[in-house]
Protein backbone atom coordinates (compact mmCIF):
# COMPACT_ATOMS: atom_id res chain seq x y z
CA UNK A 1 0.00 0.00 0.00
CA UNK A 2 1.93 3.36 -0.97
CA UNK A 3 1.70 6.47 1.31
CA UNK A 4 1.30 9.88 -0.20
CA UNK A 5 3.27 12.05 1.51
CA UNK A 6 2.77 15.80 1.43
CA UNK A 7 5.41 18.47 2.62
CA UNK A 8 4.50 22.33 3.09
CA UNK A 9 7.20 24.72 1.10
CA UNK A 10 8.18 27.64 1.63
CA UNK A 11 6.82 28.35 5.24
CA UNK A 12 9.06 30.27 7.72
CA UNK A 13 10.64 28.32 10.80
CA UNK A 14 10.31 31.28 12.88
CA UNK A 15 6.84 33.78 10.94
CA UNK A 16 6.78 35.69 14.39
CA UNK A 17 9.96 37.34 13.03
CA UNK A 18 8.94 38.91 10.11
CA UNK A 19 9.13 42.77 9.75
CA UNK A 20 5.59 44.39 9.86
CA UNK A 21 4.74 46.70 7.39
CA UNK A 22 2.95 49.86 8.67
CA UNK A 23 0.31 49.60 6.18
CA UNK A 24 -2.82 47.57 8.12
CA UNK A 25 -4.30 46.61 4.60
CA UNK A 26 -0.53 44.85 4.50
CA UNK A 27 -0.06 43.91 8.20
CA UNK A 28 -3.82 42.23 8.00
CA UNK A 29 -3.11 40.46 4.95
CA UNK A 30 0.23 39.73 6.56
CA UNK A 31 -1.52 38.13 9.23
CA UNK A 32 -3.89 36.35 7.53
CA UNK A 33 -1.27 34.40 5.76
CA UNK A 34 0.90 33.42 9.24
CA UNK A 35 -2.57 32.45 10.55
CA UNK A 36 -3.66 30.29 7.13
CA UNK A 37 0.21 28.53 7.18
CA UNK A 38 0.23 27.60 11.32
CA UNK A 39 -3.39 26.09 10.51
CA UNK A 40 -2.47 24.17 7.25
CA UNK A 41 1.08 23.04 9.34
CA UNK A 42 -0.91 21.48 12.43
CA UNK A 43 -3.86 20.08 9.82
CA UNK A 44 -0.70 18.50 8.39
CA UNK A 45 0.68 16.93 11.64
CA UNK A 46 -2.62 15.75 12.97
CA UNK A 47 -2.93 14.29 9.52
CA UNK A 48 0.39 12.46 9.61
CA UNK A 49 -0.19 11.15 13.43
CA UNK A 50 -3.31 9.24 12.21
CA UNK A 51 -1.56 7.80 9.02
CA UNK A 52 0.91 6.32 11.86
CA UNK A 53 -1.15 5.46 13.84
CA UNK A 54 -3.38 3.36 11.24
CA UNK A 55 -0.59 1.87 9.67
CA UNK A 56 1.00 0.62 12.76
CA UNK A 57 -2.10 -0.44 13.84
CA UNK A 58 -2.36 -4.40 14.11
CA UNK A 59 -5.56 -4.74 12.32
CA UNK A 60 -4.32 -2.98 9.44
CA UNK A 61 -3.46 -4.30 6.30
CA UNK A 62 0.02 -6.27 6.17
CA UNK A 63 3.57 -5.30 4.77
CA UNK A 64 3.12 -7.96 1.69
CA UNK A 65 7.21 -8.60 2.06
CA UNK A 66 6.47 -10.15 5.31
CA UNK A 67 4.47 -13.85 4.17
CA UNK A 68 4.17 -14.71 8.02
CA UNK A 69 1.62 -12.10 8.38
CA UNK A 70 -0.39 -11.62 5.38
CA UNK A 71 -3.19 -13.87 6.42
CA UNK A 72 -3.66 -10.94 8.95
CA UNK A 73 -5.37 -8.30 6.42
CA UNK A 74 -8.46 -6.31 7.43
CA UNK A 75 -11.79 -8.45 6.77
CA UNK A 76 -15.22 -6.54 6.54
CA UNK A 77 -17.57 -8.20 8.45
CA UNK A 78 -20.89 -7.70 10.83
CA UNK A 79 -23.94 -5.64 10.36
CA UNK A 80 -27.63 -6.96 9.92
CA UNK A 81 -27.29 -8.44 6.62
CA UNK A 82 -24.07 -10.22 7.62
CA UNK A 83 -25.90 -11.76 10.95
CA UNK A 84 -28.54 -12.99 9.01
CA UNK A 85 -26.34 -15.11 6.46
CA UNK A 86 -24.85 -16.33 9.61
CA UNK A 87 -27.52 -17.15 11.80
CA UNK A 88 -28.99 -18.90 8.40
CA UNK A 89 -25.63 -21.20 7.57
CA UNK A 90 -25.70 -22.45 11.08
CA UNK A 91 -29.34 -23.21 11.36
CA UNK A 92 -29.87 -26.81 12.14
CA UNK A 93 -32.22 -28.43 9.78
CA UNK A 94 -32.58 -31.84 10.82
CA UNK A 95 -33.97 -33.61 14.47
CA UNK A 96 -31.02 -34.03 16.86
CA UNK A 97 -28.85 -32.12 14.37
CA UNK A 98 -25.67 -30.14 15.22
CA UNK A 99 -24.15 -26.92 14.65
CA UNK A 100 -20.75 -26.94 13.53
CA UNK A 101 -18.18 -24.08 12.96
CA UNK A 102 -15.74 -25.53 10.36
CA UNK A 103 -12.52 -23.57 10.24
CA UNK A 104 -10.77 -23.89 7.29
CA UNK A 105 -13.37 -24.02 5.81
CA UNK A 106 -12.97 -23.27 1.79
CA UNK A 107 -9.74 -25.77 2.43
CA UNK A 108 -10.14 -29.24 0.76
CA UNK A 109 -10.75 -31.42 4.10
CA UNK A 110 -13.00 -28.68 5.41
CA UNK A 111 -15.17 -28.49 1.62
CA UNK A 112 -15.88 -31.90 2.02
CA UNK A 113 -16.70 -31.97 5.77
CA UNK A 114 -18.75 -28.91 5.46
CA UNK A 115 -20.97 -30.38 2.30
CA UNK A 116 -21.62 -33.55 4.10
CA UNK A 117 -22.47 -31.92 7.60
CA UNK A 118 -25.29 -29.38 5.36
CA UNK A 119 -26.26 -32.77 3.69
CA UNK A 120 -27.33 -34.81 6.46
CA UNK A 121 -28.88 -31.54 7.95
CA UNK A 122 -26.57 -30.18 10.40
CA UNK A 123 -26.21 -26.05 10.78
CA UNK A 124 -22.88 -25.54 9.27
CA UNK A 125 -20.87 -22.39 9.36
CA UNK A 126 -17.49 -21.92 7.84
CA UNK A 127 -14.64 -19.28 8.36
CA UNK A 128 -11.44 -19.30 6.04
CA UNK A 129 -8.68 -16.36 5.11
CA UNK A 130 -8.32 -17.65 1.90
CA UNK A 131 -4.96 -17.17 1.82
CA UNK A 132 -2.25 -17.62 -1.55
CA UNK A 133 -0.74 -20.85 -0.27
CA UNK A 134 -1.59 -21.99 -3.04
CA UNK A 135 -3.98 -20.85 -5.59
CA UNK A 136 -6.92 -18.99 -4.13
CA UNK A 137 -9.18 -19.60 -6.76
CA UNK A 138 -9.80 -23.21 -5.86
CA UNK A 139 -10.22 -21.99 -2.59
CA UNK A 140 -13.04 -19.58 -4.04
CA UNK A 141 -14.49 -22.19 -6.49
CA UNK A 142 -14.87 -24.51 -3.48
CA UNK A 143 -16.02 -21.58 -1.50
CA UNK A 144 -19.17 -21.26 -4.75
CA UNK A 145 -19.63 -25.25 -4.32
CA UNK A 146 -20.70 -25.26 -0.35
CA UNK A 147 -22.50 -21.93 -1.31
CA UNK A 148 -24.45 -23.72 -3.46
CA UNK A 149 -25.84 -26.17 -0.74
CA UNK A 150 -26.34 -23.28 2.05
CA UNK A 151 -23.09 -22.63 3.77
CA UNK A 152 -21.31 -19.16 4.36
CA UNK A 153 -17.58 -19.13 4.97
CA UNK A 154 -17.10 -16.09 6.52
CA UNK A 155 -13.78 -14.15 5.32
CA UNK A 156 -11.66 -13.56 8.35
CA UNK A 157 -8.95 -15.77 10.56
CA UNK A 158 -8.61 -17.72 13.46
CA UNK A 159 -6.39 -15.28 14.96
CA UNK A 160 -8.94 -12.48 15.12
CA UNK A 161 -10.35 -13.25 18.54
CA UNK A 162 -13.11 -10.04 17.91
CA UNK A 163 -14.05 -12.15 14.77
CA UNK A 164 -14.60 -15.40 17.00
CA UNK A 165 -16.39 -13.79 20.00
CA UNK A 166 -18.98 -12.62 17.62
CA UNK A 167 -19.68 -15.32 15.41
CA UNK A 168 -20.05 -17.34 19.53
CA UNK A 169 -22.49 -14.21 20.25
CA UNK A 170 -24.44 -14.81 16.97
CA UNK A 171 -24.57 -18.29 17.03
CA UNK A 172 -24.39 -21.35 19.89
CA UNK A 173 -22.28 -23.49 18.34
CA UNK A 174 -22.41 -27.13 19.67
CA UNK A 175 -19.17 -27.99 17.88
CA UNK A 176 -16.46 -26.44 16.29
CA UNK A 177 -14.30 -28.70 13.33
CA UNK A 178 -11.21 -26.89 13.04
CA UNK A 179 -9.16 -27.74 10.05
CA UNK A 180 -7.51 -24.25 9.15
CA UNK A 181 -3.99 -24.75 9.49
CA UNK A 182 -0.71 -23.78 7.39
CA UNK A 183 0.09 -27.05 6.02
CA UNK A 184 2.52 -28.53 4.00
CA UNK A 185 5.72 -30.21 5.09
CA UNK A 186 8.80 -28.60 2.97
CA UNK A 187 7.29 -24.73 2.72
CA UNK A 188 8.29 -24.65 6.56
CA UNK A 189 11.91 -23.92 5.36
CA UNK A 190 10.62 -21.09 3.20
CA UNK A 191 8.14 -19.63 5.91
CA UNK A 192 8.59 -20.61 9.44
CA UNK A 193 6.50 -18.14 11.08
CA UNK A 194 3.37 -18.67 9.01
CA UNK A 195 3.44 -22.73 11.06
CA UNK A 196 3.66 -20.65 14.35
CA UNK A 197 0.76 -17.84 13.48
CA UNK A 198 -1.53 -20.78 12.19
CA UNK A 199 -1.23 -23.89 13.63
CA UNK A 200 0.11 -22.36 17.05
CA UNK A 201 -0.98 -18.84 17.75
CA UNK A 202 -4.11 -20.08 15.94
CA UNK A 203 -5.49 -22.65 17.88
CA UNK A 204 -4.86 -20.74 21.41
CA UNK A 205 -7.27 -18.16 19.84
CA UNK A 206 -9.21 -20.22 19.32
CA UNK A 207 -9.41 -22.43 22.56
CA UNK A 208 -9.11 -18.97 24.10
CA UNK A 209 -12.76 -18.28 22.34
CA UNK A 210 -14.36 -21.36 23.27
CA UNK A 211 -13.15 -21.74 26.83
CA UNK A 212 -15.23 -18.54 27.73
CA UNK A 213 -18.45 -19.34 25.37
CA UNK A 214 -21.53 -20.58 27.65
CA UNK A 215 -22.05 -23.39 26.50
CA UNK A 216 -18.11 -24.47 25.36
CA UNK A 217 -18.38 -26.62 22.54
CA UNK A 218 -17.03 -29.94 21.93
CA UNK A 219 -14.08 -30.01 19.72
CA UNK A 220 -12.71 -31.76 17.11
CA UNK A 221 -9.77 -30.75 15.63
CA UNK A 222 -7.07 -31.63 12.32
CA UNK A 223 -3.34 -32.76 14.13
CA UNK A 224 -1.19 -34.92 11.57
CA UNK A 225 0.38 -38.24 11.19
CA UNK A 226 4.08 -35.88 11.02
CA UNK A 227 3.52 -36.27 14.57
CA UNK A 228 5.19 -39.80 14.35
CA UNK A 229 7.96 -38.27 13.01
CA UNK A 230 11.28 -40.54 13.18
CA UNK A 231 9.47 -43.17 14.84
CA UNK A 232 10.46 -46.23 13.33
CA UNK A 233 7.58 -48.74 14.82
CA UNK A 234 5.01 -49.62 12.44
CA UNK A 235 2.28 -49.48 12.46
CA UNK A 236 2.51 -46.12 13.76
CA UNK A 237 0.07 -46.01 16.56
CA UNK A 238 -1.12 -43.68 19.28
CA UNK A 239 0.65 -44.88 21.78
CA UNK A 240 3.81 -44.80 19.91
CA UNK A 241 6.41 -42.07 20.83
CA UNK A 242 6.00 -38.32 18.79
CA UNK A 243 9.03 -36.63 20.58
CA UNK A 244 10.95 -36.50 17.44
CA UNK A 245 9.47 -34.31 14.72
CA UNK A 246 11.32 -34.30 11.23
CA UNK A 247 9.43 -31.09 10.47
CA UNK A 248 8.37 -27.54 11.76
CA UNK A 249 5.05 -28.33 10.64
CA UNK A 250 5.06 -31.52 12.68
CA UNK A 251 6.35 -29.79 15.32
CA UNK A 252 3.60 -27.35 15.43
CA UNK A 253 1.03 -30.03 14.70
CA UNK A 254 2.60 -31.74 18.28
CA UNK A 255 2.92 -28.66 20.27
CA UNK A 256 -1.25 -28.61 19.34
CA UNK A 257 -1.79 -31.58 20.98
CA UNK A 258 -0.52 -30.31 24.08
CA UNK A 259 -1.89 -27.56 23.97
CA UNK A 260 -5.26 -29.30 23.66
CA UNK A 261 -4.76 -31.33 26.90
CA UNK A 262 -3.73 -27.99 28.51
CA UNK A 263 -6.97 -26.71 27.61
CA UNK A 264 -8.89 -29.80 28.60
CA UNK A 265 -7.17 -29.51 32.09
CA UNK A 266 -7.70 -26.81 32.82
CA UNK A 267 -10.78 -25.12 31.43
CA UNK A 268 -13.05 -28.60 30.94
CA UNK A 269 -13.46 -28.87 27.28
CA UNK A 270 -13.69 -31.72 25.29
CA UNK A 271 -11.18 -32.19 22.71
CA UNK A 272 -10.40 -34.60 19.44
CA UNK A 273 -7.71 -34.49 17.49
CA UNK A 274 -7.14 -36.59 14.24
CA UNK A 275 -4.11 -37.43 12.69
CA UNK A 276 -4.72 -37.92 9.06
CA UNK A 277 -2.58 -39.90 7.47
CA UNK A 278 -1.53 -38.39 3.41
CA UNK A 279 -5.54 -37.75 2.38
CA UNK A 280 -5.75 -37.17 -0.97
CA UNK A 281 -9.42 -36.96 -3.83
CA UNK A 282 -11.30 -34.12 -5.93
CA UNK A 283 -10.65 -30.88 -4.85
CA UNK A 284 -7.47 -31.58 -3.53
CA UNK A 285 -4.26 -29.55 -2.74
CA UNK A 286 -2.59 -28.64 -5.73
CA UNK A 287 1.02 -28.86 -3.20
CA UNK A 288 0.84 -32.82 -2.81
CA UNK A 289 2.35 -35.40 -5.17
CA UNK A 290 -0.70 -36.87 -6.52
CA UNK A 291 -1.97 -33.77 -7.73
CA UNK A 292 1.21 -31.88 -8.79
CA UNK A 293 2.29 -35.38 -10.51
CA UNK A 294 -0.70 -35.31 -12.65
CA UNK A 295 -0.44 -31.95 -13.76
CA UNK A 296 3.39 -32.49 -14.56
CA UNK A 297 2.79 -35.87 -16.70
CA UNK A 298 0.10 -34.20 -18.43
CA UNK A 299 2.43 -31.03 -19.26
CA UNK A 300 5.29 -33.87 -20.16
CA UNK A 301 7.43 -32.26 -17.45
CA UNK A 302 9.88 -34.50 -15.29
CA UNK A 303 8.02 -35.35 -11.60
CA UNK A 304 10.32 -36.48 -9.05
CA UNK A 305 10.51 -40.06 -7.62
CA UNK A 306 12.42 -40.11 -3.88
CA UNK A 307 14.22 -43.18 -3.00
CA UNK A 308 15.37 -43.36 0.66
CA UNK A 309 19.12 -44.55 1.65
CA UNK A 310 19.96 -47.76 0.06
CA UNK A 311 17.47 -47.52 -2.44
CA UNK A 312 14.86 -47.66 0.25
CA UNK A 313 11.44 -47.17 -1.05
CA UNK A 314 9.32 -44.38 -0.52
CA UNK A 315 5.73 -45.25 0.75
CA UNK A 316 2.88 -43.68 1.92
CA UNK A 317 -0.61 -44.61 3.65
CA UNK A 318 -3.14 -42.55 0.66
CA UNK A 319 -6.07 -42.24 2.48
CA UNK A 320 -9.36 -41.05 0.30
CA UNK A 321 -10.73 -38.37 1.31
CA UNK A 322 -14.51 -39.64 1.30
CA UNK A 323 -13.29 -41.92 3.97
CA UNK A 324 -11.59 -38.98 6.00
CA UNK A 325 -14.61 -37.57 6.08
CA UNK A 326 -16.68 -40.32 7.23
CA UNK A 327 -13.70 -40.39 10.51
CA UNK A 328 -14.52 -36.62 11.19
CA UNK A 329 -18.60 -36.75 10.95
CA UNK A 330 -18.07 -40.03 13.64
CA UNK A 331 -15.39 -37.92 15.87
CA UNK A 332 -17.77 -34.89 15.90
CA UNK A 333 -20.80 -37.57 16.99
CA UNK A 334 -18.84 -39.10 19.62
CA UNK A 335 -17.90 -36.24 20.91
CA UNK A 336 -19.24 -35.34 24.50
CA UNK A 337 -19.79 -32.23 25.82
CA UNK A 338 -17.52 -29.75 27.21
CA UNK A 339 -17.95 -29.53 30.97
CA UNK A 340 -16.80 -25.97 31.96
CA UNK A 341 -18.68 -22.50 31.88
CA UNK A 342 -17.38 -19.13 32.01
CA UNK A 343 -13.94 -20.37 31.96
CA UNK A 344 -14.02 -22.68 34.38
CA UNK A 345 -13.74 -25.98 34.97
CA UNK A 346 -16.69 -28.18 36.51
CA UNK A 347 -15.37 -31.56 35.70
CA UNK A 348 -12.98 -34.16 33.90
CA UNK A 349 -13.89 -34.07 30.23
CA UNK A 350 -13.53 -35.83 27.15
CA UNK A 351 -9.75 -35.59 25.07
CA UNK A 352 -9.09 -37.86 22.55
CA UNK A 353 -6.63 -38.75 19.77
CA UNK A 354 -7.32 -41.24 16.43
CA UNK A 355 -5.60 -42.09 13.42
CA UNK A 356 -7.52 -41.84 10.46
CA UNK A 357 -5.64 -43.70 8.08
CA UNK A 358 -6.19 -46.21 5.03
CA UNK A 359 -3.75 -49.20 6.72
CA UNK A 360 -2.00 -49.68 3.29
CA UNK A 361 0.74 -48.39 2.69
CA UNK A 362 1.81 -47.94 -0.85
CA UNK A 363 5.21 -46.83 -2.89
CA UNK A 364 5.11 -43.83 -4.58
CA UNK A 365 6.32 -45.03 -7.51
CA UNK A 366 3.54 -47.46 -7.42
CA UNK A 367 1.57 -44.27 -7.41
CA UNK A 368 2.70 -43.07 -10.45
CA UNK A 369 2.02 -46.39 -11.97
CA UNK A 370 -1.27 -45.64 -11.50
CA UNK A 371 -1.39 -41.86 -12.73
CA UNK A 372 -0.11 -43.26 -15.99
CA UNK A 373 -2.86 -45.97 -16.79
CA UNK A 374 -5.61 -43.53 -15.64
CA UNK A 375 -3.69 -40.45 -17.80
CA UNK A 376 -2.56 -42.66 -20.70
CA UNK A 377 0.49 -41.03 -20.41
CA UNK A 378 4.18 -42.27 -19.59
CA UNK A 379 5.73 -40.47 -16.45
CA UNK A 380 8.93 -38.54 -17.06
CA UNK A 381 10.46 -40.29 -13.75
CA UNK A 382 13.51 -38.17 -11.75
CA UNK A 383 14.69 -40.46 -9.61
CA UNK A 384 16.63 -39.14 -6.74
CA UNK A 385 17.26 -39.13 -2.93
CA UNK A 386 15.08 -38.03 -0.11
CA UNK A 387 16.02 -34.42 0.28
CA UNK A 388 16.56 -33.59 4.32
CA UNK A 389 13.53 -31.20 4.60
CA UNK A 390 11.33 -33.05 6.60
CA UNK A 391 10.12 -35.90 4.95
CA UNK A 392 10.14 -39.20 6.21
CA UNK A 393 10.25 -42.11 4.58
CA UNK A 394 7.07 -44.21 4.93
CA UNK A 395 4.28 -43.60 6.83
CA UNK A 396 1.65 -46.90 8.12
CA UNK A 397 -1.47 -46.17 10.27
CA UNK A 398 -2.63 -48.46 12.59
CA UNK A 399 -6.66 -47.68 12.93
CA UNK A 400 -7.93 -50.56 15.50
CA UNK A 401 -8.45 -47.25 18.29
CA UNK A 402 -10.93 -45.26 15.58
CA UNK A 403 -12.17 -48.57 14.33
CA UNK A 404 -13.66 -49.59 18.10
CA UNK A 405 -14.41 -46.22 19.17
CA UNK A 406 -15.50 -44.58 16.14
CA UNK A 407 -16.53 -47.37 13.91
CA UNK A 408 -13.75 -45.74 11.49
CA UNK A 409 -13.27 -48.27 8.63
CA UNK A 410 -12.00 -47.27 5.40
CA UNK A 411 -13.22 -48.54 2.17
CA UNK A 412 -11.67 -46.35 -0.77
CA UNK A 413 -8.27 -48.44 -2.16
CA UNK A 414 -5.62 -46.21 -4.13
CA UNK A 415 -6.62 -47.27 -7.70
CA UNK A 416 -10.53 -46.16 -7.34
CA UNK A 417 -9.58 -42.84 -5.37
CA UNK A 418 -7.14 -41.95 -7.63
CA UNK A 419 -9.65 -42.87 -10.88
CA UNK A 420 -12.19 -40.29 -9.24
CA UNK A 421 -9.45 -38.04 -8.59
CA UNK A 422 -8.74 -37.67 -11.87
CA UNK A 423 -11.85 -37.59 -13.11
CA UNK A 424 -12.44 -34.09 -11.26
CA UNK A 425 -9.37 -32.74 -12.38
CA UNK A 426 -9.78 -33.11 -16.12
CA UNK A 427 -13.31 -31.49 -15.60
CA UNK A 428 -11.84 -29.14 -13.26
CA UNK A 429 -9.23 -27.95 -15.47
CA UNK A 430 -9.59 -29.27 -18.83
CA UNK A 431 -13.19 -28.76 -18.92
CA UNK A 432 -13.43 -25.37 -17.49
CA UNK A 433 -10.30 -24.36 -19.76
CA UNK A 434 -8.73 -23.51 -16.29
CA UNK A 435 -4.48 -23.40 -16.03
CA UNK A 436 -3.34 -25.99 -13.83
CA UNK A 437 0.22 -23.72 -12.26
Amino acid sequence: MSKQMSHLDDIPSTPGKFKMEKSPFVHNRLRWHSSLAKLTFWSFVFLGLILIFFFRSPSSNPLPQDPSRRSLRTYNWGGPAWEKRVRSSARVRSHNGISVLVTGAAGFVGTHVSAALKRRGDGVLGLDNFNDYYDPSLKRARQALLERSGVFIVEGDINDSALLRKLFEVVAFTHVMHLAAQAGVRYAMENPGSYVHSNIAGLVSLLEVCKSANPQPAIVWASSSSVYGLNTKVPFSEKDRTDQPASLYAATKKAGEEIAHTYNHIYGLSLTGLRFFTVYGPWGRPDMAYFFFTRDILKGKSIPIFEAANHGTVARDFTYIDDIVKGCLAALDTAEKSTGSGGKKKGPAQLRVYNLGNTSPVPVSDLVSILEKLLKVNAKRDIMKLPRNGDVQFTHANISLAQRELGYKPSTDLQTGLKKFVRWYLSYYNGGKKAAG
